[in-house]
């Protein structure tokens, strides 16, 4: 039983293309907000940054993205808000333009926090939209959706080594453009939101006694989950945050070198999350799960101690596997607790932010005190949390009984 039927061919047409549109707002939105760690190495030279400054930008930016994305989601299951997508692009757009004229650290960490509440405001509604328009297909729902972000913030490094690094920290304001036209699609995306509203939650309404667990297993099992989104996240703040830095400093490559190791890298985990969510569908979520995070931990445990060569290539490799959690998580998730998406939304996307940037403000200060591949050697252990997931129920084996 799924939470939108769409029984009209045209109605299909039209619920797809609010899928592509809201996954194309997740790619503007992730282009964005990647450009913020693609442009450190930039921020670190002019600003005379230690790594645990980096570190306290990340946090900042993913404190205020974290923190406020559960009450987002919380406050639109109870009162949908269709046109708060855009009105947090504007947060987005505000905190892009003052990233671009920032004369201090303590400007930086304001305009990475408004960039951080446009996130929190994007993401539980643009997940919702992305359920709404799933047709029951939540998993592929879920992954498309969340392939457009990871698109973005591929491209935004990409972008930073040909347009910012040329020009310096003013050409960040060239981005701006992205925030005005994500904001006009996000508007439009808008309006077909709140001619669905009302029938979509009579119909999540129908179906929330699909699955029903103890309350007690419900909280063990979001805990799990949890525990198994802070293993991916902590490890890939090493990753996205000091990725550049560790083929600087261990191979002496160039900053633009590193950048296009960090855009491949990147494109990597975009495709990893549009397999994730259709193979969830189709052999149950938890299978997902186990390869996902477990899986990554042999070559997790290789990346330290490879050359160039192979380092770029179990950098892919890390990213394809490990990326193909969240879709399954999320989804997982909401079917554990439904009729709850934004909240649901919310809590994960929120926690997700906010491991990584504890992660990637605890990780700069370990590469302060000791070194860059220190922080690698002690991070490739994360994924062997993936033994957690010995402890999540099969829902769909329950489905079907």
């Amino acid at each position: 039983m799924s939470d939108i039927a769409l029984p009209r061919r045209d109605e299909a047409r039209t619920a797809f293309a609010v899928l592509c549109a809201i996954s194309f707002s997740h790619l503007l939105n992730d282009t964005i907000q990647s450009l913020v760690p693609a442009i450190y190495p930039i921020l670190k030279d002019s600003f005379q940054l230690s790594f645990m400054q980096i570190g306290l930008i990340t946090l900042c930016f993913q404190c205020t993205a974290s923190l406020l994305q559960p009450l987002v989601g919380l406050s639109t299951d109870k009162r949908p808000m269709p046109y708060s997508l855009a009105v947090g692009m504007g947060f987005t757009l505000i905190g892009l333009l003052l990233l671009s004229v920032a004369g201090s650290f303590h400007f930086l960490l304001v305009a990475a926090a408004l960039i951080g509440m446009g996130s929190s405001v994007f993401h539980p509604e643009a997940s919702r939209v992305a359920r709404m328009a799933s047709g029951g297909r939540y998993g592929f729902a879920q992954s498309f959706f969340q392939v457009g972000g990871n698109a973005g913030s591929a491209m935004g490094p990409l972008l930073a080594a040909f347009i910012v690094l040329p020009g310096g920290q003013s050409r960040v304001a060239w981005f701006s453009a992205v925030a005005l036209l994500a904001i006009f699609v996000l508007f439009n995306i808008g309006h077909w939101y709140r001619r669905q509203v009302s029938s979509f939650r009579t119909r999540a309404r129908s179906v929330v006694a699909e699955i029903t667990l103890p309350r007690r297993r419900v909280a063990a099992t979001i805990v799990v989950l949890l525990l198994l989104l802070f293993s991916k996240y902590f490890y890939m703040a090493s990753l996205n945050s000091y990725y550049t830095f560790f083929l600087i400093h261990r191979f002496g490559v160039s900053v633009w070198n590193a950048q296009i190791h960090l855009f491949v890298f990147m494109a990597a985990v975009a495709v990893g999350t549009f397999v994730g969510g259709p193979i969830g569908d189709r052999i149950g979520r938890k299978y997902v799960i186990w390869v996902s995070i477990l899986g990554v931990l042999p070559f997790t445990l290789m990346l330290p101690h490879a050359n160039l060569f192979w380092t770029g290539v179990l950098s892919v490799v890390i990213g394809l596997v490990l990326a193909s959690a969240f879709s399954a998580i999320l989804v997982y998730a909401q079917e554990l607790v439904p009729g709850k998406v934004g909240t649901i939304s919310g809590l994960f996307f929120g926690f997700a932010f906010g491991m990584g940037g504890l992660g990637a403000a605890l990780l700069g200060a370990l590469a302060d005190r000791t070194s860059i591949e220190t922080v690698y050697q002690l991070c490739a252990f994360l994924p062997a949390l993936g033994l957690l997931t010995v402890f999540l129920p099969n829902l769909e084996r329950m489905r079907r009984a």
